[in-house]
């Protein structure tokens, strides 16, 4: 809504930023995503395809205990990445 209001109306960032109560800094954040998660997110599509009956914690077991990767179950965007099917 702060973006919204700072290209659609011309307000200053600060203004918009005081009017919804977020910081400047949390304004200008941008999710950068890395080549490992698109990596992990399309194992992770190939093993739901392949084996329909598994969710993502099973998924998640098998690429770190079969597969040896260390990833972090935390790691955001990547299940619903896969969810949506990116």
């Amino acid at each position: 809504m702060a973006v919204s209001a700072v290209t659609g109306r011309g307000v200053s960032i600060a203004l918009a930023c005081r009017a919804f109560q977020i910081s400047e800094s949390c304004y200008r954040y941008e999710r950068k995503l890395s080549d490992e998660n698109a990596e992990i997110a399309e194992w992770l599509v190939k093993l739901t395809n392949n084996r329909r009956t598994w969710g993502f914690g099973l998924c998640y077991l098998y690429l770190r205990n079969v597969k040896g990767s260390d990833w972090n179950i935390t790691r955001q965007g990547i299940a619903q990445q896969c969810t949506r099917g990116t």
